[in-house]
């Protein structure tokens, strides 16, 4: 996924400029204004409510313990309010009305088609299975697919064992 620019105050004046007409300056105070209300609100500890967007608030925090993660220092946080905001169900299908679209036939073939694996992972396999049977007298071999021809089984030397040890002549036992 690509990074997309950020949308800015600048951004959102240039919009108003676009739609009312106003003069860039002016449209550029109303923007501010809007954003400053809604400071101010949340300050007071006001709810706001936006139709078909969502719904900013404030949740209290207690104080609590926490650590520095690079010293294990206990470190106090202090009580604090944070900013919630829920989007509202208006804007949440807008924004996943685009992720509901079904895939197209031709993009669910190539899908498909790479998801299946080719000649190198086969290879790969096969490498795999010679690792973990070097003990064996017949390696395992892998399934061809259509087209291809089966591998033949590998014969492997078995492993020599050692004589058994002679016994010493002045002893008995």
């Amino acid at each position: 996924m690509a990074l997309a620019k950020t949308l800015t105050r600048a951004d959102l004046a240039d919009a108003v400029f676009g739609k009312v007409g106003l003069a860039r300056n002016e449209a550029a105070e109303i923007v501010e204004l809007v954003l400053k209300q809604i400071v101010y609100a949340l300050e007071r500890g006001e709810p706001i409510k936006l139709s078909s967007f969502g719904s900013f608030g404030l949740r209290q925090k207690s104080e609590r313990i926490g650590r520095n993660p690079k010293t294990g220092e206990v470190v106090p946080i202090t009580p604090r309010r944070v900013i919630v905001f829920k989007a509202s169900n208006i804007m949440k299908d807008k924004i996943n009305a685009g992720l509901a679209k079904p895939a197209k036939p031709e993009k669910a073939a190539k899908a498909e088609k790479a998801a299946k694996p080719d000649k190198a992972d086969k290879a790969a396999k096969a490498d795999k299975i010679d690792k973990a049977d070097k003990g064996a007298k017949v390696e395992k071999a892998v399934k061809p697919e259509k087209g291809e021809k089966a591998a033949k089984p590998v014969k492997t030397a078995k492993p020599v064992k050692a004589p058994p040890a002679k016994k010493r002549a002045g002893s008995s036992g």
